[in-house]
């Protein structure tokens, strides 16, 4: 059971009713977690700008990999359901590699490194050695590019530690719950 209060649609104001149609239409349905940020319009707004920003940064699969990866290691069971589907039915990714970016890899070595950056960025808590620097760098990734996975996963952690703080129950299609 949730432990956040979740608002009533019919307690919810049109400008954040509106938010609310727009993320049901991207998903294809209504995803528990924005209906509990409506409690707090200005947060809703804030992670949904985070992650309009964060689209501009690296290409869909590698920012899936990233959720994922970051998703798992923060033990956030909604959020791992949630970016699984959205890898799955909007990023295109296969289930293994979901499975894989889940887990710290990929069928791909870039998205691979990028899995297990992401991972000892969590793990260190920002604090990755230089082994890790060297290894996503010899990866093909420059400066500006290891910028924004850190980006992502911050903007990841944010939504983790949400739905982790709220217990929100997973309602996603097809994540078993």
């Amino acid at each position: 059971m949730s432990r956040l209060t979740t608002p009533q649609l019919t307690d919810i104001d049109a400008k954040t009713q509106g938010t609310l149609d727009a993320i049901a239409k991207q998903f294809g349905f209504a995803p528990k977690m924005f209906t509990m940020l409506a409690a707090n319009p200005t947060v809703l707004e804030i992670v949904m700008g985070l992650q309009g920003s964060i689209a501009k940064l690296l290409d869909a699969k590698t920012r899936h990999t990233i959720a994922l990866a970051t998703s798992h290691s923060n033990n956030c069971d909604y959020c791992s359901a949630l970016h699984g589907y959205t890898s799955a039915n909007l990023g295109g990714m296969s289930t293994e590699e979901i499975e894989l970016a889940r887990t710290g890899g990929s069928t791909d070595p870039k998205r691979a490194a990028v899995a297990r950056f992401s991972q000892q960025v969590i793990e260190t808590r920002g604090q990755v050695g230089d082994k890790d620097i060297a290894a996503v760098r010899e990866a093909g990734y420059a400066a500006p590019e290891i910028q924004a996975i850190v980006t992502v996963v911050v903007v990841t952690l944010l939504t983790n530690y949400l739905n982790n703080v709220n217990e929100t129950v997973v309602d996603i299609p097809g994540a078993g719950a």
